[in-house]
C-alpha cells in the first residue's frame, strides 16, 4: 500500500453538467490533453476558489484560474493598489492606484474572462469571520505575508476540513506546498512554532524579486487544478523549495506529527506570533514627524542632543530617507548586536512606526527610560515634511 498522502486524494470538486458553446471554445486545449478533457474542466467550472490576497501571489494566481476556467473565484483582500504594488502585482495598472485591490482584481480576472464568477471579501481575514468565509468554497490559496494570517488560515482549514494551497516568497526564494489535514501534513507540521517577532522580513522590508511571484504563484495554480480535477500527483506531504538566483528547484519531505493535536478552535493569533492585537504598533511614548523636524532645526542649532535610528533594511535607506537618522536594522538592536546608549534620548523611526515602535518598546523593556518612537515613520515625513522625496 502506498504511504504518499497525495496518492489517496480523489477529486476534489464534481462535475458541472455541461459546458457550453463558449466554453467549449475557450477552453478546448484543455478539452483536447490527454488525460484531462472534458471532465476535468467540468470539474474546474463547478469548482469554487478563495484566494487570499490580491498581491505579488495572488496576481498571477487569480488570472490564471481565471484562464483556466474555474467558476467561482473569491477574493480576500482589504488594501488599495499603491505605486510599489506594480513591481510585482501584475494584475493591478497605473490606473488602479488608489483604488481596492479587490475590485481592480476582480475587473482585470472578468476582462480576462468574463465566464467567471467573482466574489470579494474586501475585510480584515480574522478568528471572527474566516469559517464563515472558508465554509464558502472548495479550495483556499494563501499568499499571505504574515506569520499570523498563515496560522490562522491553517487552523481555519483543518478544521473545515479544506485543503489549501500555500506559498511564500521573499528576496529571491520562494516556498510552495499542499496542506491537508484529512490526508496529511498541516502547515504546522512544517512550522510547529512561529519564529520570533522580527527574525524574518517582510516582503516589503526585505524586499523580491518581481517575477518570483509569477514562478511561485503559477505552481500554486498547477497544484490547485491538481486537486480540483484528481490530475496528476499534488505537492500534498511534499514541500517545493525554488532559488531563483540559481534557477534550482529542491523538494523536501514532509509528514504529519503524530504527536501533534489536532486543532479543534481558533485562538488569538497575534499573541500566538509575540505581535500586538491586530498587528497596532507596541503602545510606547511617541512624538509625530512635525515635532521630529522641530527638534531636528533644535538639533542642527545646537539647542537639543538626541540620536535618531533609522531601524529599516538598507535597499529601504536607499530609497528615502531622513536627513540626520543612523540607519540600524532593527534586527541588529533587537538581537543586541547594537546597544544604544541608555543615558542619550533616542527618537526611533522605521517606514509606518510599526518596527519602530516594537524597537522602543525593546529599548524601554532594558531601562532605556528616554526612547521615543515616530509615529508614522518616514511615510508621514514624506507626505507632511519632504513632499518631494519619494515613498515606497
Amino acid at each position: 500500500m502506498s504511504t504518499d498522502p497525495a496518492a489517496q486524494l480523489p477529486p476534489l470538486v464534481r462535475p458541472a453538467p455541461e459546458l457550453t458553446r463558449d466554453e467549449k471554445e475557450r477552453y478546448s486545449r484543455h478539452l483536447i490533453l490527454p488525460g484531462f478533457g472534458t471532465t476535468a474542466q467540468l470539474r474546474l467550472k463547478n469548482a469554487r476558489v478563495l484566494v487570499i490576497g490580491a498581491g505579488g501571489l495572488g496576481s498571477p494566481a487569480l488570472l490564471y484560474l481565471a484562464a483556466a476556467g474555474v467558476g467561482t473565484l473569491g477574493i480576500v483582500d482589504e488594501d488599495t493598489v499603491e505605486v510599489s504594488n506594480l513591481q510585482r502585482q501584475v494584475i493591478h495598472g497605473v490606473d488602479d492606484v488608489g483604488r481596492s485591490k479587490a475590485e481592480s482584481a476582480r475587473d482585470s480576472v472578468l476582462a480576462l474572462n468574463p465566464l467567471v464568477d467573482v466574489e470579494l471579501h474586501e475585510v480584515h481575514l480574522d478568528a471572527g469571520n474566516v469559517l464563515e468565509i472558508f465554509a464558502g468554497y472548495d479550495l483556499i490559496l494563501d499568499g499571505t505575508d504574515n506569520f499570523a494570517t498563515r496560522y490562522l488560515v491553517n487552523d481555519a482549514a483543518e478544521i473545515l476540513g479544506k485543503p489549501y494551497v500555500w506559498g511564500s516568497i521573499l528576496r529571491f526564494d520562494g516556498q510552495i506546498s499542499v496542506f491537508w489535514g484529512a490526508y496529511g501534513p498541516t502547515y504546522r507540521d512544517l512550522y510547529p512554532e512561529p519564529p520570533e517577532p522580527g527574525a524574518v522580513p517582510s516582503c516589503a522590508e526585505g524586499g523580491v524579486l518581481g517575477i518570483l511571484c509569477a514562478q511561485i504563484g503559477s505552481v500554486m495554480v498547477n497544484e490547485a487544478i491538481k486537486l480540483i480535477t484528481g490530475t496528476g500527483r499534488p505537492l500534498l506531504g511534499r514541500l517545493l523549495v525554488f532559488n531563483a538566483l540559481d534557477m534550482s528547484w529542491r523538494e523536501v519531505g514532509l509528514r504529519p506529527d503524530p504527536e501533534r493535536a489536532p486543532v479543534t478552535e481558533l485562538i488569538d493569533y497575534q499573541s500566538f506570533c509575540g505581535l500586538a492585537p491586530d498587528g497596532e504598533p507596541a503602545a510606547v511614548p511617541s512624538i509625530g514627524v512635525a515635532e521630529l523636524a522641530r527638534l531636528l532645526a533644535d538639533r542642527a542649532a545646537g539647542r537639543a542632543d538626541f540620536d535618531l535610528l533609522d531601524v529599516r533594511e538598507p535597499g529601504e535607506h536607499e530609497i528615502v530617507s531622513i536627513d540626520g537618522a543612523d540607519l540600524v536594522p532593527r534586527a541588529r538592536i533587537l538581537s543586541g548586536t547594537v546597544v544604544p546608549d541608555p543615558g542619550r534620548t533616542v527618537y526611533v523611526h522605521c517606514k509606518s512606526g510599526g518596527r519602530s515602535a516594537e524597537v522602543t518598546a525593546y529599548l524601554r523593556d532594558r531601562g532605556h527610560e528616554h526612547a521615543y518612537n515616530v509615529s508614522g515613520g518616514v511615510l508621514d515625513w514624506v507626505r507632511e515634511v519632504e513632499p518631494h522625496k519619494p515613498a515606497y
